[in-house]
């Protein structure tokens, strides 16, 4: 099936009142289990392929696009292409000719002032070639190389009235906010605050994002979406599903040396994982 445009599964999820879950990509195994879960789920997913992914592969966009597109080309799964948490502007602009719909540009460590003229740039740029922006207003934290954050400190959480302005001025497409998330959580404690959730719906007039979700309980991501959080992102989840089956494999089998043996059971791990997920967000129940 052709690859879906990121910003018209948004779109679709919103007008519907459900969420649309988007699932990082590490390795060619990551992608086919989004589209494996996508498929056995009967619900859209966008695949993620972010910053520190492009890193892991040495720096090179292409391969791992390629691949990851070849897999969304391929399955029976309306399925979108994003490139998230970019904060290199070398690598947002490679996102239009590797065929990129949608981008996250990731400008939150900057001051409000610095990341309101870097988000309005990088639009004003994506814009022009048709290409979808998230932003990120507020401190998700957990990210690889920054300290521990509290995602219950005071200050840390989006304000509404900041939001509707950081939107205003920079003319993002949806925006990622801080709601009591935090990244690369491999416990699922984290309690949102939903009432926030609700306000920054009615004062923002895109899209919201909900970074860290690995670390939200089921019934907490239910809640999130009900409230008015759209775009779901899953990351950590993918990697323990992949991890424990692959440590429990070879513990069984410790003389195997072939890595089908073991990224056979991690792969469906992770589709299983990706189905879960997409149960949670494509319906409000």
């Amino acid at each position: 099936m052709p690859i879906v445009r990121t910003g018209e599964l948004v779109a679709e999820a919103q007008e519907k009142g459900h969420g649309l879950a988007a699932f990082n990509v590490i390795t060619l195994e990551h992608a086919e289990a989004i589209a494996a879960g996508a498929e056995r789920a009967g619900a859209p997913a966008v695949l993620q392929i972010s910053e520190n992914a492009v890193k892991f592969h040495g720096g090179r966009l292409g391969a791992i696009t390629a691949a990851t597109a070849a897999v969304a080309r391929a399955s029976s799964a309306r399925l979108g292409l994003h490139l998230d948490h970019v904060e290199s502007v070398e690598l947002l602009r490679a996102a239009h000719p590797e065929g990129f719909s949608s981008v996250m540009f990731d400008a939150s460590k900057l001051s409000y002032g610095d990341n309101v003229k870097a988000t309005a740039d990088a639009v004003r740029w994506g814009h022009e070639r048709g290409i979808w922006i998230e932003a990120e207003l507020g401190k998700v934290g957990g990210k690889e190389g920054e300290p521990p954050l509290d995602a219950h400190a005071p200050g840390v959480r989006t304000e509404p009235a900041e939001a509707a302005a950081y939107a205003a001025a920079t003319g993002v497409d949806a925006l990622a906010v801080a709601v009591g998330s935090s990244h690369a959580m491999t416990e699922r404690t984290a309690a949102l605050d939903h009432a926030l959730i609700a306000r920054l719906r009615d004062a923002v007039p895109v899209p919201l994002v909900l970074h860290g979700s690995s670390g939200v309980p089921d019934a907490e991501i239910r809640r999130a979406v009900a409230s008015g959080m759209v775009k779901v992102n899953v990351g950590t989840a993918l990697n323990t599903a992949f991890t424990a089956a692959v440590r429990a494999f070879v513990e069984a089998h410790p003389s195997t040396v072939d890595p089908r043996k073991y990224l056979a059971p991690a792969r469906e791990a992770m589709a299983g994982t990706v189905a879960h997920f997409l149960g949670l967000t494509s319906s409000r129940a």
